[in-house]
This record gives structure tokens, C-alpha cells and sequence, in this order.
């Protein structure tokens, strides 16, 4: 990732290509936020598992990723990463991206990381931008359904643009199958805002359940019914029961045990990672996001 993503100078310095090929080759420039928040959890978990003597300095990494963030003040078109107005992480770090959010990347429990080993002299701030995020998904999340838009303006209402119109990203779409496993990471790692989230976890499993816990779609409305529009991907734009959706939904099983929440746990390990019938294969948003899944349902995410 260092020799092929990171920007090492100019105005990204610091930053990540969000995407590139299977050679190295940058499908683009620009970083998706989300994207330096798992770097730099990860690097001080590996600071803290292996120390920073062992050839790479884990700890330095990630503090050259964060002072990097708190260095741009976009003068060049490039911002911090956090919206440090609101103590909210951005859609990207950019005119067009900083002045929203996504939902899915709100992850809490690392930024609680951060304020325990980071010393970048920050604890504080994110310690304010784990509150802040949880406030955040309160706001965000449909209070009948659990269900969350793609993206959001940091109060927790849906972006529109265009006349009003939001072109789908108010729906419950592939970005936010994401939700209920990072906060039943936040659950699992600091038990913070305990009923909140069972009470979320409960309404968000019934939602899915009340299709079916084997037919449930992957797609929705914020009301739970069909989405104004539905999102292609791979060439396909279909409604599918995705494995990735199932089991993002299964995690939701560590906060609440209603009549779906077993169930869904079983039906998860009973399907296959494996190409649709049409031929259609999900690495990341079935492939990946499964794999986090698994690691925290078989008690191995911490």
C-alpha cells in the first residue's frame, strides 16, 4: 500500500489512492475517507502486537497519516480528513466530499484507538469525534427501521442536490451494509451507548426478518420498502439476498436475541462466498465484508 497508494508529496501527502489494479497502476488520485481510518487503526494495532523495531515503525506510519490529515486546510483543494468543525469523518477530504459523510464510515471504537495509543498529541479531539459519531448515528438511522442512507449531511439527514432529489444515496444501499457491523464492533470493543444500540440492532434484524430471514433484499428505502432506485453493480442492477448484507445482519445478533437473531446466524453459515447464478462474483461488499463479519461473530475481532 505504501509503495503503490500513498501520495508521498504534494497535496495528497499522506493520503491514499482509494483504488488501483491488480499492478500497482492507480484507478484514481483521490482517497476515500474511510480508507486512512482502517490504515491507521491498523498500523498501532500492529505497533502495539509488534513493536516498532522490526523494521517498520507501525506507530510512525500512523502518525505521519494523521499530522499529514491536520497539515491540509484546504488551500489546495485537499482537507483533514475529519470535518473538524463537526468532529465528523468526511465523504472524502475534498471540496466536493468534505462537506458530508457517509454513514459506513463511522466507526467509533477506532477513534477510541486513537486517543489511547496514537500520542499524537490528539486524545482529546478523538475522544470528542467518538461521541460526536455516535450522536451522529442516532440522527442518521431511521428510528423505525434501523435503516441508514449512503449518505448523509452531518446532521443526519439525507443529501439531496439537483431540486431536492438525492439520485439514490438516501437509499439503503451496498456502502451502508456496513453499518451494523461497525457498531456492533463499537458494542463488542467499548460498550458504550449500550440500549441505543440494542434497541437498533433489534428494529434493524426485524426490518430484514420481516422479508424473510432467506429472502430478505440488499436494497431499501429508509422506510423498508423498495428503493426509489436500485444500484448496479458488475455490470448487473438487480435486488439480490446478498451474503454480505446477510452477514453484517447476523452481527447485529451480538447486541440483541430476538426471534430472527439465531436464526440469521445460522443461515449465514450455511451459505457459500461463491458466484450468483448469473455469474456475478462481490469481493469486497460480499467477499470482505463477510470476512469481518466471521471475525467478529466467532469472537476473533478485538
Amino acid at each position: 500500500c505504501k509503495k503503490y497508494m500513498q501520495h508521498t508529496d504534494g497535496p495528497m501527502e499522506g493520503y491514499f489512492a482509494w483504488s488501483c489494479k491488480t499492478d500497482g497502476t492507480r484507478n484514481a488520485q483521490g482517497p476515500a475517507s474511510d480508507g486512512e481510518l482502517y490504515y491507521v487503526t491498523a498500523l498501532l494495532f500492529a505497533s502495539n502486537r509488534w513493536g516498532d523495531d522490526t523494521g517498520i515503525d507501525y506507530k510512525k506510519e500512523a502518525q505521519y497519516i494523521l499530522d499529514c490529515a491536520f497539515a491540509k486546510d484546504g488551500s489546495e483543494g485537499v482537507n483533514n480528513f475529519i470535518n473538524t468543525e463537526h468532529k465528523l469523518i468526511t465523504f472524502t477530504p475534498d471540496r466536493f466530499g468534505y462537506r458530508f459523510t457517509d454513514p459506513s464510515y463511522h466507526i467509533p471504537a477506532f477513534y477510541e484507538v486513537w486517543a489511547r495509543w496514537a500520542d499524537d498529541g490528539r486524545a482529546d479531539f478523538w475522544n470528542e469525534c467518538a461521541a460526536a459519531s455516535r450522536e451522529y448515528l442516532h440522527k442518521a438511522i431511521h428510528p423505525e427501521t434501523g435503516l441508514n442512507p449512503d449518505q448523509s449531511n452531518y446532521d443526519g439527514t439525507i443529501r439531496t442536490m439537483f431540486g431536492g432529489r438525492h439520485f439514490g444515496s438516501g437509499n439503503f444501499r451496498y456502502d451502508s451494509w456496513r453499518v451494523p457491523m461497525n457498531i456492533a464492533m463499537d458494542y463488542s470493543w467499548y460498550h458504550k451507548d449500550v440500549e441505543w444500540k440494542k434497541q437498533y440492532a433489534d428494529k434493524f434484524q426485524r426490518t430484514m426478518g420481516g422479508y424473510g430471514v432467506k429472502e430478505f433484499p440488499d436494497q431499501f428505502a429508509l422506510d423498508g420498502g423498495a428503493p426509489a432506485m436500485i444500484m448496479g453493480a458488475g455490470g448487473f442492477q438487480k435486488l439480490r439476498h446478498s451474503i454480505g448484507l446477510v452477514a453484517t445482519t447476523a452481527t447485529a445478533s451480538l447486541m440483541t436475541d430476538n426471534e430472527y437473531s439465531q436464526e440469521i446466524v445460522h443461515h449465514l453459515w450455511e451459505m457459500k462466498l461463491e458466484p450468483y447464478e448469473d455469474g456475478y462474483y462481490d469481493v469486497y461488499y460480499d467477499g470482505l465484508v463477510y470476512l469481518f463479519s466471521l471475525l467478529q461473530l466467532s469472537g476473533n475481532y478485538r
